[in-house]
């Protein structure tokens, strides 16, 4: 049975709602990972340290997708509780005409850019054309990417999350299985890693939108409608903190590699970039309860219910608090199996990524609440609020951590530096949540 956004969410009501998008997020980052499970066991070290060191410029591209989806749940979630359907709609169509355009402008200009923006990055000779070659075919699926990322959010704001988690998980499988053929079995190296990931991506970005464009049982349908500059402007500053935050942690992705090629070369990017990839699978399960918790907060702040908003937000910071402790905890405990599985062939490189990913364990203990902050003021349509929170986290902590503490504490001090940030972005989290309240009145 369907549980409403409109209902009073239990524990289990709240779980059966957020639990597709939960496992579509961690899903979502198991194919990410498979490019580079598969390019590191298949290719070789130096063309998985070659993705690893353009994926943030891919990533810059397609994060626009992850700020109009949720910007644009939020104003739609927020005008269903308001009980206007057809301008939920055609809100809704206006998010959708707009990506697809600002899609093919930013693959024009990613393909131009992809060289000059690899060297910039640090790139080697020996990586440099594995980097275009990679970064040049999957920047051509972008507005695919953006289109996935965008459905993903729409897909819980619909009261569709279960189709949401199909979507994720015939994409993901494609991408797998794709990339075991072209890169194990035709020995295709990054170009099969790309082309599976993008082909992944068409499939996540096509069937919602041949969903939405048939008659459906569900809060959405795509229909007629003009490009309007308000509702799209308010979209994207609600979802601003999402793009900036996928901008910050791409810039950061950056300086960490830069950091790591002059203290450790090329395996000290290797290493990150296997912790980065099991990271992502860590932080989806926060970043899944906190998308499909979204339309929830948002449609009770439009619908005026506070003593909802107050119950759905009390248990939210109970579910997280109690992942964070769990979920730093199992890290330490598969530190040792997951680098095996990445970088076992490599003896040097595979205790420097165990070492550095049992330090940076200790950050998914706040990471969950702050993930949450953020899309949380995302959802009361405060886009202000939310973009600070994400950018002092994702950016100028990060960035500040990692440039001081080596200093201190040599190479260790770039693995401490996530900690360090997310401990920071706790307490300005809790002080923000504190300072609001009153105004939203969700304690």
């Amino acid at each position: 049975m369907t549980v409403q956004i409109s209902e009073h969410f239990t524990y289990k009501k709240l779980f059966r709602f957020v639990g597709p998008s939960i496992l579509m997020m961690v899903l979502s980052s198991v194919y990410v990972v498979a490019d580079g499970l598969f390019v590191s066991n298949f290719v070789g070290k130096t063309p998985f340290a070659a993705i690893n060191l353009i994926y943030p410029f891919i990533m810059i591209l397609g994060g626009t997708g992850f700020m109009l989806g949720t910007g644009g749940t939020a104003l739609v979630s927020k005008i269903i509780g308001e009980n206007d359907r057809e301008k939920a709609n055609k809100t809704f169509t206006m998010v959708i005409i707009f990506a697809v355009i600002l899609g093919a402008v930013l693959t024009a200009v990613g393909m131009c850019a992809v060289r000059p923006v690899a060297y910039l990055f640090g790139a080697t000779e020996d990586m440099i054309e594995y980097c275009v070659l990679y970064g040049r075919i999957i920047i051509g699926f972008t507005t695919f990417f953006m289109l996935q990322n965008i459905f993903q959010s729409f897909l819980a704001a619909a009261e569709k999350p279960k189709l949401g988690l199909f979507v994720t998980l015939a994409a993901g499988c494609t991408n797998f299985l794709l990339d075991a053929l072209f890169i194990a079995v035709l020995k295709w190296g990054v170009v099969g890693a790309a082309v599976a990931t993008g082909v992944g991506q068409a499939v996540g970005g096509t069937i919602p939108l041949i969903y939405f464009l048939r008659k459906n049982g569900s809060l959405l349908k795509l229909t007629k409608t003009k490009l309007q500059f308000k509702p799209l402007l308010q979209a994207c500053g609600n979802g601003s903190s999402e793009l900036l935050t996928n901008v910050a942690a791409s810039i950061v992705s950056i300086l960490y590699n830069m950091q790591l090629m002059k203290y450790l070369g090329e395996n000290g990017v290797s290493s990150y970039g296997v912790v980065m990839y099991v990271q992502f699978i860590f932080i989806a399960i926060e970043i899944g309860f906190t998308i499909g918790s979204a339309p929830i907060i948002g449609y009770n702040y439009g619908a005026e219910n506070n003593t909802e908003l107050k119950n759905v937000f009390k248990k939210s910071m109970l579910i997280l608090g109690i992942a964070g402790v769990v979920l730093s905890a199992l890290a330490q405990a598969l530190a040792v199996p997951l680098a095996k599985l990445f970088v076992g062939y490599d003896e040097e490189l595979f205790d420097l990524t165990v070492y550095a990913f049992r330090i940076i364990s200790f950050a998914f203990i706040f990471s969950g609440i702050n993930i949450y902050s953020s899309g949380f003021f995302t959802a009361l349509n405060n886009g202000l609020v939310s973009a600070v929170l994400s950018f002092l986290r994702a950016c100028v902590f990060q960035i500040t951590f990692v440039f001081i503490l080596p200093l201190l504490f040599d190479v260790d001090g770039i693995w401490w530096a996530i900690f360090a940030t997310e401990t920071v972005a706790f307490v300005l989290a809790v002080i923000f949540f504190i300072a609001m309240r009153k105004k939203y009145r969700y304690l």
